[in-house]
């Protein structure tokens, strides 16, 4: 009896080894994949917003494209920090150092979307700040596969992720 009991451990204990972990290395792999196809595509579109001075329905909805191909789902968080034309009363326009603070206003991810929506394009110019943060909403199958085995709860945790921000470094033409 006892032969019989370590025999049936010892097949258990292989058919973990030879089928759970690999399974489980694969998946790990798989979100090391789409985390970088995610971040690479984050960087690329942020750097294009940059370089242009402009936001376009076509150049967001081809990122979103992009990622979703990973086969995950996502929550994207954009931010546009828009510099003020007047930032102070002693200062010129063409004058490059200001007198005071620089100041800010901020769009979010909801009025950058009706924007883009209504016009189909958000122009910037020199010195506005451009930032995205994406993150998937889903469980990846190693997530489930660490859950289970290791019972980690995770749900609110994100596994895949893709941050950028940047300086617009021109002026968008209007049209």
């Amino acid at each position: 009896m006892g032969d019989s009991l370590i025999t049936i451990v010892a097949i258990a204990l292989a058919a973990i080894l030879m089928f759970i972990f690999p399974l489980m290395s694969l998946s790990e792999r798989n979100d090391d994949i789409s985390q970088l196809a995610v971040q690479t595509a984050t960087t690329e579109f942020v750097d294009k917003v940059k370089t242009t001075g402009k936001l376009t329905l076509d150049d967001y909805q081809q990122y979103i494209n992009t990622i979703t191909a990973t086969g995950n789902s996502f929550q994207v968080e954009l931010q546009i920090q828009q510099l003020d034309e007047n930032p102070g009363s002693k200062t010129t326009q063409a004058e490059q150092t200001k007198i005071g603070e620089n100041v800010y206003y901020n769009k979010y991810t909801s009025q950058i979307e009706t924007d883009l929506a209504k016009n189909g394009r958000i122009t910037l110019k020199e010195g506005d700040i451009f930032a995205t943060t994406v993150k998937n909403t889903n469980l990846t199958i190693a997530q489930i596969l660490r859950n289970f085995f290791f019972m980690v709860s995770g749900n609110d945790q994100y596994e895949i992720m893709g941050q950028d921000a940047g300086v617009v470094a021109v002026n968008g033409s209007p049209r």
